[in-house]
Parts: C-alpha cells; structure tokens; sequence
C-alpha cells in the first residue's frame, strides 16, 4: 500500500507537502526546495522538526507564477522583488 495520498485527497486538502506540490505542478522538487529556502514560496511549519505544509491553492498559483516570470526571461532576485511586492 503507498502512503502517498490520491489525487483526489491531494486536491480537497487545503495544505499539501512539497511532494504532493511537484506531482500538482511538475516542478523539479530541487526547485521547490529552492523556491522555499529564498522565501518565494511560504510554508506553515507547526515546530521545528515538523514537515512543512505549503498551502495548496496558494502555492500552485505562486509556483505558476513563478514559472512565468521566468518563462518572461526575469531572473530570481527580479522575481523575489515582483513577488515581495504582492501578499501571498
């Protein structure tokens, strides 16, 4: 039996694992990491040791805009500046 949740599970929950955010995106989980670690991509984090839960339909619509800033041709810092001056 996987432990990986449906798909169905994945879209009726309101927060999701950076895994279950590359199976909705097709992001490079490398990059999501990346994309978290410089702040792009906010995340609820109950204790330190705790899985990192990214609120989905956020998430998905910010990875999607990060991937079309980028499709643009901006480079990071150009996106985390656009992004920064938006809310989540």
């Amino acid at each position: 039996m996987s432990r990986q949740r449906s798909m169905d599970k994945i879209l009726a929950s309101d927060f999701v694992s950076i895994g279950e955010l590359v199976r909705l995106t097709g992001s490079r989980y490398s990059t999501l990491k990346f994309y978290t670690e410089e702040g792009m991509l906010p995340f609820e984090q109950e204790e330190e040791k705790r899985t990192r839960r990214f609120p989905r339909e956020n998430a998905v619509s910010r990875i999607n805009e990060i991937k079309e800033l980028k499709e643009q041709g901006l480079s990071i810092p150009e996106i985390k500046e656009r992004l920064s001056s938006k809310a989540y």
